[in-house]
């Protein structure tokens, strides 16, 4: 430490090969009268260039919290130079008004016990040792700094290589940070490797001058790894959004205040929420932004027998809004005038908040609806009398009306512990998602509507109480020219013993008035649906099953080859277990050896007229195999299938068909489990590793995922093509599958297609299926001609699919850490 600043030196490493010689230091450093920060790297008394990467460093934010208004005070540096003899290397910092210290200062013999010679870099993002499955997980990175081939084995506690799969994944990541070059980025890895019980395994890294092995320890999930956390800290797109410019040079004018997301080594809520919520200086710097459209935002509260410390967070936390054109409008229906009194003693010369006793209780939304004749607001926000908001919740909205004027936005939320006052509980919710909003009531808070939007669809509807809201969302959203989600925690829902947060069953009226509120919309919009309660205790959980009127045929395309046992498997699901009967099936015969295979297709078309033999005899190519069986489909539907499949539930088929004859639906997908009863597929993101994954995979049939979307219908950019339903009609108008795409990214393309024409994509949870891929297999058998033939398509996919990869996928949430696995902080 020294008299202007804080800091630590985690690490120095002096990479020393025959043709790659660098520093890198990792640690942390801040000035204590909060200044701008130059740091300068002098080898043999000589400056060089370096490379400097900032890191979200939570253990010192939460350490110096009173000093700290930024988390992104660590650091990465790397100092590449080219010299015979090194004797002297200082790292040294600056602030702007000169200040200055060292940072490191080593001389030869420092310098010799710091050096590294080996090439092989590496890093362990996550291990994963799944005992019920017995199957072990490593994701991560490894190259050669002296760009050779490099090898990956997994050993056993004998140093002898087991099998095992690999994917291999580009970290185009690592390039941007100057780390690597750009024919190096397909240095990421995902290896799957069987357990047995008791045994120890270790990667083996080799390199044609070097070997490397590190063991792989149970449970280890990347916790303070501070030599890696660089490369997870870091996200190039928003250092540019936040108006970072790194320079190769150093770096000037860092910035105080930098906002990523949470660090994926802690798990703590809270924590995040602290790195990530608007700070002081930033409250003073929104308060003097002059947007030029400034709508009134007028927030409705009923109150009713409101706790004084309650009634004061909620009042505060409006009244301290950076954003100032606002109205606060209460409509007080307690049985007393303790909050009248309250309001006039501390909030007399508050001229925006605007206050009236009601002569009754009309219920909440009666109450609701009084506070609404006191708006005289653009906008309406819905407000509740024992909650919270952020105070930057109203610039936020205002900002998002400076790109266009949304009828309708919504902002992600959490909960407030009254107990602990700890925030728990986020809702990292996606863009606005039709069939997740049919499931239930995920929008919630804060939601805001123009005001024009609530004279035409009416104010809030008394024979809903308990869901007055969840209907008059939906009355909103029906009537909406766009609805708008902003990813940004800016509301907090208290949780207490009387409220329906803490305790669910206190409040059963709710979720059946919720059903209620889901068959308005229906009528109003013309669905044929029936809508279904989930049972205990996935209560405020809604089953929608859709009418499959007319019955129209599905034509069901299996590519096969081989495999009967396979095969029959799945035929004998389609006519013992599934009840939709007006289907037909199209195998598409793809190159079988095996003459049993040949036995059966003649047994099949014997026993069932709606079994179709086609014979695709060019070489295999997913996309083109599907193309061709669906030239001989005869129905308005197509259901892709793979042949490793088997129906669990007898309405699988007519659950997926029901979603799918909606005009608005252009693909549907299904719950797709392995053979232990783990979920393979319950919806696909698109971004994971550069491409897409799947967001539930691993977890008990019965799991609820994040906020409960594994077990109800939602909607995703993509599903898999392994059970994956279209019309017809619009395989047709997108070209089919992408013939380009021979075996790898054809569904997840499809899907962005369908979409591309604003079709929505399903996935239908109550649709459940065993897909008996192998568990262990990973994406790709381990030989490089696969490997690079997968790499070529997802670079294929790339390209076609920028802006979604740059963008981010809007069912999913951008404080989620897409390089990080799935729902990850």
């Amino acid at each position: 430490m020294s008299e202007n600043f804080c800091y630590k030196i985690n690490l120095v490493k002096y990479k020393h090969t025959s043709k790659s010689q660098y520093f890198f230091v990792n640690g942390w450093c801040f000035s204590k009268k909060k200044l701008d920060l130059e740091y300068k790297v002098l080898i043999n008394g000589e400056e060089t260039l370096l490379d400097f990467t900032p890191v979200l460093r939570m253990d010192v934010f939460k350490r110096y919290k009173d000093v700290l208004d930024t988390n992104m005070v660590g650091f990465y540096i790397r100092a590449p130079f080219n010299k015979d003899e090194v004797e002297t290397f200082v790292l040294s910092v600056q602030d702007e008004e000169g200040n200055q210290t060292n940072l490191v200062s080593l001389n030869k013999a420092d310098i010799k016990n710091v050096e590294d010679t080996c090439t092989i870099e590496y890093m362990l993002d996550s291990i994963e040792f799944d005992d019920s499955a017995k199957i072990g997980k490593a994701l991560g990175w490894a190259y050669s700094v002296d760009h050779e081939d490099l090898k990956i084995q997994v050993l056993d506690q004998n140093n002898a290589e087991i099998d095992s799969t690999i994917r291999i994944v580009n970290r185009a990541d690592l390039v941007n940070l100057h780390f690597i070059e750009d024919c190096q980025k397909a240095c990421g890895f995902q290896i799957s490797f069987p357990l047995s019980q008791g045994k120890k395994y270790s990667l083996n890294f080799v390199s044609a001058t070097d070997n490397l092995i590190v063991p792989l320890k149970k449970s280890y999930s990347a916790k303070i790894k501070l030599l890696g956390s660089y490369i997870l800290n870091i996200n190039p797109e928003n250092i540019k959004k936040a108006g970072i410019y790194l320079k190769r040079n150093g770096m000037k004018g860092f910035l105080k205040r930098l906002k990523y997301g949470v660090s994926p080594y802690t798990s703590n809520y809270s924590d995040w929420l602290l790195a990530n919520r608007v700070s002081a200086k930033d409250l003073e710097t929104q308060k003097s932004t002059h947007f030029s459209y400034a709508p009134k935002i007028s927030v409705i509260v009923a109150t009713f027998n409101t706790k004084e410390s309650y009634l004061k967070d909620m009042i505060d936390s409006v009244v301290n809004q950076s954003y100032a054109n606002w109205q606060l409008c209460i409509a007080d229906g307690s049985t007393d005038d303790r909050v009248q009194k309250y309001i006039e003693e501390n909030y007399s010369k508050e001229q925006r908040i605007q206050f009236t006793k009601l002569d009754d209780n009309y219920g909440i939304a009666g109450n609701m609806n009084k506070a609404l004749e006191l708006a005289t607001g653009d906008y309406v926000g819905l407000y509740d009398h024992d909650d919270i908001l952020e105070l930057d919740c109203f610039y936020e909205i205002v900002s998002a009306l400076q790109e266009y004027r949304y009828d309708v936005l919504y902002t992600d939320e959490d909960k407030l512990d009254d107990d602990t006052k700890k925030y728990v509980d986020p809702n990292f919710k996606p863009d606005y998602s039709e069939d997740l909003l049919r499931s239930h009531n995920y929008i919630t808070h804060f939601f805001c509507v123009n005001k024009k939007l609530i004279d035409e669809v009416g104010d809030l509807r008394s024979e809903f109480d308990g869901s007055q809201d969840y209907d008059f969302i939906f009355r909103c959203v029906e009537k909406a020219n766009k609805v708008h989600h902003i990813p940004k925690i800016l509301y907090h829902w208290r949780m207490h013993m009387q409220s329906t947060a803490q305790n669910p069953e206190s409040k059963m009226y709710c979720y059946e008035a919720g059903k209620k509120a889901i068959e308005a919309h229906y009528q109003r919009t013309g669905v044929k649906a029936k809508v279904e309660m989930m049972p205990k205790p996935y209560y405020g959980l809604y089953h929608t099953i859709y009418s499959t009127q007319d019955n129209p045929l599905v034509s069901i395309l299996i590519p096969n080859m081989n495999h009967k046992d396979v095969l029959k498997t799945c035929i004998d699901s389609l006519y013992e277990v599934n009840n939709y009967k007006n289907f037909e099936v199209i195998i598409i015969e793809n190159n079988s050896t095996e003459q049993e295979i040949f036995d059966y297709y003649d047994q099949l078309q014997e026993e069932h007229e709606n079994i179709k033999i086609v014979k695709w005899e060019k070489e295999f190519n997913y996309s083109a195999i599907n193309n061709f069986g669906a030239k001989f489909a005869k129905g308005d539907y197509l259901l892709l299938l793979n042949n490793d499949t088997e129906m669990i539930k007898p309405d699988s088929l007519s659950e997926m068909l029901g979603c799918c004859m909606r005009p608005e639906v252009g693909v549907v997908g299904a719950k797709l489990l392995y053979a232990d009863d783990t979920i393979q597929h319950a919806g696909v993101v698109i971004g994971f590793s550069g491409y897409a994954g799947h967001v539930f995979n691993g977890i008990g049939k019965d799991d609820l995922g994040f906020m409960m979307r594994a077990i109800i219908n939602c909607n995703y950019s993509s599903v898999t093509g392994a059970c994956l339903m279209t019309k017809k009609s619009i395989f047709e108008e997108v070209g089919g599958l992408d013939e380009k795409f021979q075996v790898a990214c054809n569904d997840v393309d499809y899907c962005l297609k369908v979409r591309e024409k604003d079709y929505l994509v399903v996935y239908d949870a109550f649709s459940l299926w065993h897909h008996y891929e192998s568990k262990s297999r990973g994406y790709d058998d381990n030989n490089k001609e696969k490997m690079w033939r997968f790499n070529h398509e997802v670079e294929i996919f790339q390209k076609k699919w920028p802006e979604i990869l740059a963008n981010g996928d809007p069912y999913y949430n951008k404080n989620f850490r897409i390089e990080n696995g799935p729902f990850v902080l």
